[in-house]
């Protein structure tokens, strides 16, 4: 073997050294936490320096609906990742990496017939791999490393990547799991709405938010009407059918951003972050009539009408600037409307009761 020989072999025992050294890394990366989004960025950022690319996007794959969601990115435009989430287009890369569950590259997106996607086009992206993350044989996310001009691919870093691939399908899968864990630790199970624990946590850091912010913020609080009455009539487990409905039209009704709890029995609190005592009124009318329309076709035979509801309802700064001072408001205001003939939606407002 001549000198020239051994030389280049050494150069290319050392290249793969590095490279295998380089995936302890990016295995110790992902796999160090069990927040999701910190484990797709390691992800992300592990992957775009061990394959040497200047961006990169982790996308999570929902079979159910064909869609992908993006979680992670760099080293793109605000334009390419304002899209959120995309259904997979029939006959696109996507498609292809999906069908096959392998490793996929373009090394020059403008000779490549099939790759027409106008925002990758757009962004300049001229080449790429896409690496599917498959765990226990199924497809939970997609790897996309992203270069501007076309290139070569190493043919042996593109097989470790396969097995980078691996570490980050077991890391996603684990964190999604601990993510659904805290999410039953702070969820009722009975209708699905936030529990009366978390609420106190949420309550507290909405409000300091409203405040440091110099924003509205305000709290509707509902009791079910007669509630024990409907129980001893119709059984405890219609009583639960009632509360888990409760739960199903609450959701129905409120915004994306307004966040509903059972508060405990058959009491229901809607946070609704940036809202006057204006809009919540009417956001609690609109609660008072879906459950009383809601309840009415939906729950045990024998009853001929709907449940209602007895709503208070308080804003900050409106009615008071403390949170114990705006949650007692909101209960003393709940109980007026249920001492004041139930099926009503209360605020000082309308009441001119001073503040407590």
């Amino acid at each position: 073997m001549t000198q020239c020989d051994c030389n280049s072999q050494k150069e290319s025992l050392e290249s793969q050294v590095k490279a295998l050294k380089d995936l302890i890394e990016v295995a110790k990366a992902v796999v160090s936490t069990l927040d999701l989004d910190t484990v797709l960025q390691a992800i992300l950022t592990s992957a775009m320096r061990f394959a040497e690319t200047p961006a990169g996007s982790v996308a999570l794959y929902y079979d159910a609906k064909r869609e992908l969601s993006l979680h992670a990115h760099s080293g793109l435009t605000a334009d390419f990742v304002k899209k959120e989430r995309w259904e997979v287009s029939a006959g696109g890369l996507t498609e292809q990496v999906l069908r096959a569950g392998e490793i996929f590259y373009i090394e020059d997106t403008e000779k490549t017939p099939f790759f027409n996607n106008p925002i990758a086009l757009n962004e300049g992206i001229r080449s790429l791999v896409c690496v599917p993350l498959i765990y226990q044989e199924r497809i939970v996310g997609i790897l996309y490393l992203d270069d501007f001009a076309p290139r070569q691919f190493d043919r042996d870093k593109l097989n470790l990547l396969s097995i980078l691939a691996s570490f980050a399908a077991m890391a996603i899968h684990n964190a999604t799991l601990h993510k659904q864990t805290k999410l039953l630790a702070i969820t009722d199970a009975l209708t699905g709405l936030h529990n009366h624990r978390y609420f106190k946590q949420y309550f507290r850091q909405e409000m300091a938010r409203a405040k440091r912010y110099h924003k509205p913020f305000s709290i509707i609080m509902m009791d079910v009407d007669d509630f024990k009455s409907y129980n001893d009539s119709y059984g405890h487990a219609a009583g639960d059918r009632l509360l888990e409905l409760m739960g199903e039209l609450i959701l129905q009704t409120i915004r994306g951003v307004d966040v509903a709890f059972r508060y405990g029995g058959e009491e229901f609190i809607v946070l609704l972050p940036e809202t006057r005592l204006d809009q919540a009124i009417l956001a609690a009318e609109r609660l008072r009539d879906s459950v009383q329309t809601g309840t009415a076709s939906r729950l045990v035979e024998g009853t001929t009408h709907g449940v209602t509801v007895s709503i208070g309802v308080a804003s900050y700064p409106e009615n008071a600037d403390k949170m114990d001072e705006l949650f007692n408001i909101v209960d003393s205001l709940l109980y007026l409307a249920k001492r004041c003939g139930k099926n009503k939606v209360y605020h000082q407002n309308s009441l001119q009761i001073p503040p407590s």
